[in-house]
């Protein structure tokens, strides 16, 4: 029978009809679901799926590959529900607009997409651009291009001066009367209008700006922007489309509205009081608290010059609020999904998020957990990605150090695989 079974495997190689494993030795791996770390354990990958996870250290035989992270943590792959992929922060950025074409945008994303993949962070939500990020994810997923599995909103949607207005700040003759088209709406029939034109477009969700914005170019930065029929048209014309809305929100107001309508989730959520956090936890509505960002824009505030003078006033004024805030929801027992609002600050550098959530009481691995399976959850794709077991797609990252002792060894991601094919090592 053993001599059959060795003829059968030798005829299976030479036809090349064995497929080839890859043996991933990692002397510690973190167990999300369950928040703890694991020591010594083999992941078997065949192709783009993880098949087995196994105590010791297993070998494969002479056709399979083995990789070595014994003195490694090894974690499911990362993922930000709030970038903003097409660009980044610089002292330029309010002219950029005049001078950059699409073009110009769309290689500079390639740019930042590698860079966050190459910090751990194989999946992501972007939340807002141009219409590029929906390009940007079409070549990413047909292996054109190094970079994350992005799910896109493409334009965010505003009213007309609202944070997410293109024309905010520019000399009258520039500013136009942008529609639907461009994400800005009137109403509810161009809520609904502006809706579908960007799933015409090719967007997985729609984000809009429920509140007024830190660095959108306009004085308020948290008054409520949309009535209350106009955001009740958007999320009811996404939910026929099967997709969820995000809300950019920082006043109260505003997220109540938006809690009202039925928003996925709340992004920032600066100035949220405990009855908001009530609503979010009855009706079930996520919180993507994007700390960084806040810590991020007050310092560049300080910095003379950096923001006009009416952002610079708003970064200093709330910016450092949402650390704060985080802590208070999280502890209310707020639903939480971890995303940085990557593009306010450099991207790469969303490991920060850890070290802000933890510094306000939420433990290494939970924070851990919430850019894994928590977010997987969220999307909805907890049977496809966000911990390392049989049959989930192998995206899976390395780390020298313990991140349970010491969070701040997110920074240095030293191996990263997406569905199978390392990408870093």
């Amino acid at each position: 029978m053993k001599k059959i079974l060795l003829t059968g495997l030798a005829l299976m190689l030479s036809f090349g009809l064995y497929a080839q494993k890859t043996y991933i030795h990692a002397g510690k791996l973190v167990d999300v679901k369950n928040k703890k770390i694991l020591s010594e354990q083999t992941i078997v990958v065949e192709a783009d799926k993880i098949i087995s996870v196994n105590p010791g250290f297993q070998s494969g035989g002479s056709k399979d590959s083995t990789i070595d992270l014994k003195d490694k943590t090894v974690m499911p792959g990362l993922m930000d529900m709030h970038v903003h992929i097409e660009g980044e922060t610089s002292p330029t950025q309010y002219v950029d607009g005049f001078r950059n074409n699409e073009a110009d945008i769309a290689f500079r994303s390639i740019h930042f997409a590698e860079k966050t993949i190459m910090a751990g962070f194989t999946t992501v939500r972007d939340l807002g651009g141009s219409g590029v990020n929906i390009a940007l994810r079409n070549a990413i997923n047909s292996g054109k291009v190094i970079g994350p599995r992005i799910y896109t909103a493409g334009k965010s949607i505003a009213p007309t001066g609202g944070h997410a207005d293109p024309t905010n700040g520019v000399r009258r003759d520039l500013m136009r009367d942008p529609g639907p088209d461009e994400g800005v709406i009137n109403g509810p029939y161009e809520a609904r209008k502006a809706v579908r034109q960007q799933v015409k477009f090719g967007a997985d969700l729609i984000k809009v700006t429920a509140t007024g914005g830190v660095l959108s170019v306009a004085r308020d930065g948290s008054a409520p922007q949309f009535a209350q029929d106009e955001l009740d048209a958007v999320v009811q014309t996404a939910a026929d489309f099967g997709i969820m809305v995000a809300a950019h929100a920082h006043g109260d107001e505003g997220m109540q509205r938006a809690i009202k309508a039925g928003v996925t989730s709340i992004e920032h959520g600066t100035m949220m009081s405990e009855e908001t956090m009530d609503m979010m936890k009855e009706k079930g509505t996520w919180l993507v608290p994007t700390i960084t960002a806040g810590m991020s824009a007050a310092a560049f505030a300080e910095i003379p010059g950096y923001y006009p003078a009416v952002v610079a006033e708003k970064a200093k004024r709330i910016g450092a609020q949402i650390q704060e805030t985080f802590g208070k929801a999280y502890k209310k027992g707020v639903k939480i999904a971890f995303g940085t609002d990557a593009g306010v600050f450099a991207h790469g550098d969303n490991y920060r998020e850890f070290i802000y959530m933890t510094e306000v009481g939420m433990p290494n691995l939970e924070a851990i957990q919430s850019a894994t399976i928590t977010n997987a959850i969220f999307l909805g794709i907890e049977d496809k990605l966000g911990s390392i077991e049989p049959g989930k797609l192998a995206d899976i990252i390395a780390v020298d150090g313990d991140p349970e002792q010491d969070i701040k060894v997110m920074k240095d991601v030293v191996f990263v695989m997406k569905e199978g094919k390392v990408v870093k090592k």
